[in-house]
């Protein structure tokens, strides 16, 4: 669907598609950007005929001087809009070990799950779009970062769904304004520090160009299609590690497929403590070589405080 007819129609059906029956409430993260306004309301609209309330949440990540501001306004567009109930949260953002943006969304996530709790939903919509899918797997091209990361955002994870990425942030945009949503824009999305502020303005626009349109909906048809190989993958390796001993028996690793091992170790490492945002892959692979290239080399320290061994024909995990 495209164009300024089907705009709010299809944020609508997006939604309606994924929200299971018997949601009760549904949570609705929103910035004040187009994507998440218009989520709300199509979820507003949507649960009109269902026994859905709809609580918009805000975060207020305190980034800037005006981010209470900004939060004030978000919650009363969104009681506005229709939502039956509206927090604003104020979350700490502390990048130690990782990147700002990447603390921002720890810290959002973390804050979303918990308000799902107290709320007693099991549904938190977020309004990433196929652009937004888009730019995440090249940055994970662009990184080397591994199937994982190419397979892009996931459509559901836990409590979190994410209807609009098969929408293009052009449909959001229009969608408000079909409906008279006044949107306001994030400086920091036309920051130039910003790593994915580049990708968005000046890579994508210029791949466009130089190779033809569609670019952005071959990317995030990528990530559709590398999903299922990866949570097969993922899901070989869960039961992989369960079923093995520990400490984990060099043996019993080192006969298993190359794909499956190296996700065994990285879940046996998350399992010790390792801090999962600082994981890369350059620890899986020296965890691997204790396995499979072991010449009697010493300890593998991971983030987080903790160190691997190769003992006793075992790989142990211990605290740094």
């Amino acid at each position: 669907m495209t164009g300024p007819a089907t705009s709010v129609a299809a944020t609508r059906v997006a939604v309606r598609r994924v929200v299971p029956e018997g949601s009760a409430p549904v949570l609705v993260a929103c910035s004040g950007g187009a994507d998440s306004l218009a989520l709300l309301a199509a979820a507003v609209f949507e649960a009109r005929d269902r026994p859905w309330p709809v609580v918009g949440v805000t975060v207020d990540h305190a980034l800037r001087d005006d981010s209470a501001e900004v939060a004030n306004r978000v919650v009363g567009q969104m009681a506005a809009l229709g939502a039956d109930e509206t927090a604003s949260i104020r979350v700490s953002v502390t990048a130690e070990g990782q990147g700002l943006e990447a603390a921002a969304r720890q810290a959002r996530y973390a804050v979303l799950e918990e308000i799902a709790e107290r709320f007693g939903s099991t549904t938190v919509l977020l309004g990433h779009t196929r652009d937004d899918q888009a730019e995440t797997v090249l940055l994970g091209l662009t990184r080397g970062s591994g199937g994982r990361a190419l397979a892009g955002m996931r459509r559901a994870h836990g409590v979190f769904l994410r209807p609009f990425l098969d929408l293009t942030r052009a449909q959001t945009e229009q969608a408000c304004r079909e409906q008279g949503i006044e949107w306001w824009t994030d400086p920091a999305n036309a920051d130039p520090r910003f790593t994915r502020t580049r990708v968005r303005d000046v890579v994508l626009p210029t791949l466009e160009a130089e190779l033809g349109p569609g670019v952005g909906a071959a990317l995030a048809r990528t990530a559709d299609q590398l999903r299922q190989d990866v949570e097969h993958l993922d899901a070989l390796a869960r039961a992989a590690y369960a079923a093995l001993d520990q400490p984990l028996p060099v043996a019993a690793l080192a006969v298993l497929p190359g794909a499956v091992r190296t996700r065994v170790l990285r879940l046996a490492a998350l399992a010790a403590g390792a801090r999962d945002a600082e994981l890369f892959r350059e620890h899986v692979l020296a965890l691997d070589a204790l396995v499979t290239d072991w010449h009697g080399q010493g300890a593998v320290d991971l983030p987080g405080h903790v160190r691997s061994v190769r003992r006793d024909g075992a790989l142990v995990f211990e605290r740094a």
